[in-house]
């Protein structure tokens, strides 16, 4: 593979495509579709597992970064499919837009990033992808083919979260709303049992709420609080969070780590993209000593589910930096683990021992099961394909549109020929 880093971000996935290139236009992407017989997309690399490997070749839409257009009559930006969040974010706030959400890391492609339904927090936020309203896609064969929220047989919403396997997203149309202010606020300990009775309260509280925990014991370390400032709204902080108070000074979510690179906290007001994030824009790490996992569970089962990894904590948290609790709002796109249901998603960042994490990965899926957890596409999981599979009743429609885009397989690797299609 002719990089520099054939690697992911994280350093525990090793690509194995042949070769690596970088197009400057569509047509160049159509050419090289056209003549490979494996091929696939690779974004910032910010996925632990396979889902964007190809045993022949990658391309990197570095160069494909641009915005197209901004339709301010119908409040929708067009991007080429290589445009990260940050870059996008600061167009759009100096347009007077935003985004409706952010993922922690702002560094992160917006293609990759919706076909994978990663998301941020908010009870009456979608994920990422929700934000799509439309997108250009490079068939197996090299034909362009559109994709919109505006047309009427319903494949728009099997095409957004797809996976990596449809084809080469080459430009998105993304709703956008309305440029807007923030302030974080952080506090100390606030126990699980809370949970029991406030749940709802808790997640609904603010624009976004994370609930963050080594899993030592029953308690949730910190929460942070991301609020809407208007003219009519105050940005101070109130005296207590359901009993947890007020965070003396700037937090990271791993406590031992310290806050400089998080973003601004302590009710100071700022624009949407320099407070949705847990992370500051402008620190671009290199790479992450840490694995990722996270589960989706049925909202109304969220605090049964907590409780139940709560009783194997002494498995997890020898094994964990951080684990994060968060809540997305239903949508309707197919392959999205929040499909038709508001969602808590569990996220655990881990430790950088994949023996380990192997090991405590069967554990935590076994306490979730009865709960129907979906895992995020992108990240580590245990659970075998046939599980998996039985957890999203769209899957067979999802297979097809796969045959009709990419009759030949161009797009298949090892990640979608286990989980998704069929061979």
């Amino acid at each position: 593979m002719n990089v520099e880093n054939d690697r992911n971000w994280a350093g525990n996935y090793r690509y194995s495509a042949s070769e690596f290139h970088a197009p400057e236009n569509v047509e160049q992407i159509q050419e090289q579709v056209s003549r490979s017989n494996r091929i696939k997309v690779l974004g910032t690399r910010h996925s632990f597992n396979g889902i964007a490997d190809s045993v022949g070749i990658l391309l990197s839409l570095e160069k494909l970064n641009r915005v197209i257009a901004l339709d301010r009559t119908h409040n929708k930006v067009t991007i080429e499919g290589g445009i990260h969040y940050g870059d996008l974010c600061h167009y759009l706030h100096h347009n007077g837009y935003a985004l409706h959400n952010l993922a922690s890391l702002p560094h992160i492609s917006v293609a990759g990033a919706c076909a994978t339904a990663s998301h941020g927090s908010g009870d009456r936020s979608g994920n990422l992808a929700t934000a799509v309203h439309a997108l250009e896609v490079v068939k197996g064969d090299g034909e362009v083919i559109q994709f919109s929220r505006d047309q009427q047989d319903g494949i728009f919403d099997g095409a957004v979260v797809g996976l990596g396997g449809l084809g080469v997203i080459t430009s998105l149309t993304l709703d956008v709303i309305p440029d807007f202010q923030m302030a974080q606020y952080v506090y100390d300990s606030l126990p699980l049992a809370l949970l029991k009775e406030h749940f709802n309260d808790i997640f609904s509280d603010s624009y976004s709420v994370s609930l963050f925990t080594d899993w030592k014991n029953a308690m949730f370390t910190q929460a942070w609080i991301k609020r809407i400032i208007t003219d009519e709204t105050s940005a101070e902080a109130e005296a207590e969070f359901f009993g947890a108070k007020p965070a003396a000074g700037h937090r990271h979510p791993v406590i031992s780590h310290t806050s400089e690179n998080c973003s601004e906290q302590m009710g100071i007001p700022g624009p949407w993209h320099e407070r949705l994030p847990h992370f500051r824009m402008a620190f671009t790490p290199s790479s992450g000593d840490e694995l990722q996992s996270e589960y989706y569970v049925p909202r109304q089962h969220a605090y049964e589910a907590l409780c139940a990894i709560d009783q194997i904590r002494e498995y997890i948290w020898p094994h964990l930096h951080v684990s994060e609790v968060r809540t997305i709002a239903q949508d309707n796109l197919w392959m999205s683990p929040c499909y038709k249901q508001d969602s808590a998603a569990f996220h655990f960042t881990w430790k950088a021992d994949w023996e380990a994490v192997r090991k405590v990965l069967p554990i935590l899926e076994e306490q979730l099961a009865p709960y129907e957890a979906r895992p995020h596409w992108a990240k580590l999981f245990a659970m075998p394909p046939e599980r998996l599979q039985s957890l999203y009743e769209k899957l067979p429609d999802f297979q097809q549109l796969l045959l009709r885009c990419d009759p030949e397989g161009k797009f298949r690797n090892e990640f979608l020929d286990t989980y998704i299609r069929k061979k």
